[in-house]
């Protein structure tokens, strides 16, 4: 059976959260393998709207198991929140339905307050992070100085892990002027939490072996965007993890084998929030009107997205680092009613015409977007589940992305509805 990646190919909030729930019918386990609650997923299911975090997308969708793989970092707090606010739309999160990987890092509440002093101090060039302390998170990691999910099953353990934080983090926490971390109460705090999560801690990458050999399909769910990639994106303005395709494997425990279609999400158009380079971003009235049309504003934070024209040139250099085999293209329907459509194809720098966007932050500042122009349409595809209902402009639009991104389109997206969308490809055939 075919295992599928889904990633998304801009800055994030490419409507990740409708795909991956209409993928997740066919799949029998969705997994999410990187990123933190600073992403947020909106799922409207008949009706009733869903705003996931932490939880993978699959944990509305009964008869599924949704699994954190230990590439995420976790605050358990806001699980053990967003598990009861679920569970109070209706939704039943069980350990049968709802597995954490054991070696999955935890977001404490130092990390939190570490970003945001870090940021409210930051004279140069604020990074635009949303404070929930994922940065200073994946930094214990990789400093192996982390707290795990398995080290809350053992106090001596735990005691030790602790201890080996807080030399380093109240270090800091001297340096920027804030109080030194209460160490029995913060012990105290996750001996709490601990009954609350570790019923759900599993050896998720021998679980992920056994259903794969089963039979099973997999849906591996990132957050962010692949331009937020901490090697590939828009560098510093980047999240601390590897977005791209890759990490699905390294964030679950399975080899690259068990990939067989990564299925890249791409917005009709492009936005971002907080700060960064952003070369189509518009500053006029069409930029309004798609942040008005769109309701651009983000699941997690509320922060209003800055919006601009599609860059081909972008979703192109995204979809050969996640090796995207077809794109989701979402939010066709926002389109409607422009006159005149722009597609970004590359960019002029310093008399210089590139199809790509520079690695170096002061190249990329410099970089002038080429646009090639197209007619809009006026009658709407809101709502659109078949070619013959799209205007024969709109279907011409979507052929021309195609062609400049190398990549086909396998689903079309055209409202918030999950069965208003298009099936082109079916990323889970054999």
């Amino acid at each position: 059976m075919a295992n599928v990646v889904v990633v998304g190919a801009q800055w994030g909030d490419e409507g990740k959260g409708k795909i991956v729930d209409w993928l997740s019918e066919r799949a029998d386990v969705i997994c999410r393998f990187q990123g933190g609650h600073n992403a947020g997923h909106t799922l409207v299911i008949d009706g009733e709207v869903y705003k996931l975090h932490a939880l993978p997308s699959g944990v509305v969708r009964g008869g599924k198991l949704s699994v954190i793989g230990n590439g995420v970092v976790l605050d358990p707090w806001h699980l053990v929140k967003e598990i009861e606010t679920i569970r109070a739309q209706g939704v039943a999160i069980t350990p049968e339905t709802l597995m954490i990987a054991e070696n999955t890092p935890l977001i404490l509440p130092f990390h939190g307050e570490l970003d945001r002093a870090r940021e409210g101090q930051n004279s140069v060039a604020k990074i635009g992070t949303t404070g929930r302390g994922i940065g200073p998170a994946y930094e214990d990691k990789v400093g192996r100085r982390v707290i795990r999910v398995a080290d809350l099953a053992d106090e001596a353990t735990l005691s030790l892990r602790v201890d080996r934080a807080l030399v380093h983090h109240n270090a800091l926490r001297s340096g920027l002027g804030l109080p030194a971390v209460d160490r029995d109460a913060l012990i105290a705090e996750l001996q709490a939490i601990a009954p609350k999560i570790l019923p759900y801690a599993a050896p998720v990458w021998k679980v992920l072996d056994e259903r794969r050999r089963a039979g099973n399909r997999i849906l591996f769910e990132g957050a962010q965007g692949a331009l937020l990639d901490i090697d590939f994106g828009t560098y510093p303005y980047v999240t601390s993890s590897n977005v791209i395709a890759g990490q699905a494997a390294t964030g679950v425990g399975l080899g690259p084998g068990a990939i067989d279609y990564v299925l890249g999400i791409v917005k009709a158009y492009t936005t971002r929030v907080g700060e960064g380079p952003f070369p189509t971003e518009l500053h006029d009235a069409d930029g309004q009107r798609l942040g008005e049309r769109g309701h651009e504003f983000g699941t997690t934070t509320g922060r209003k997205r800055r919006c601009g024209w599609f860059d081909a040139a972008l979703v192109r250099q995204t979809c050969v680092t996640s090796g995207v085999n077809g794109i989701a293209l979402t939010k066709l329907d926002v389109l409607d009613g422009f006159d005149t459509l722009k597609i970004c194809t590359g960019y002029e720098l310093d008399g210089e015409v590139l199809d790509y966007l520079p690695t170096a932050a002061d190249a990329q500042a410099r970089c002038i977007p080429v646009y090639e122009e197209m007619p809009g349409w006026s009658d709407s595809t809101e709502g659109a589940r078949s070619w013959a209902d799209l205007p024969a402009a709109a279907i011409k639009y979507v052929r021309r992305i195609e062609e400049l991104i190398r990549c086909p389109v396998a689903l079309l997206s055209t409202s918030p509805e999950r069965d208003d969308t298009i099936l082109v490809t079916d990323p889970f055939a054999d």
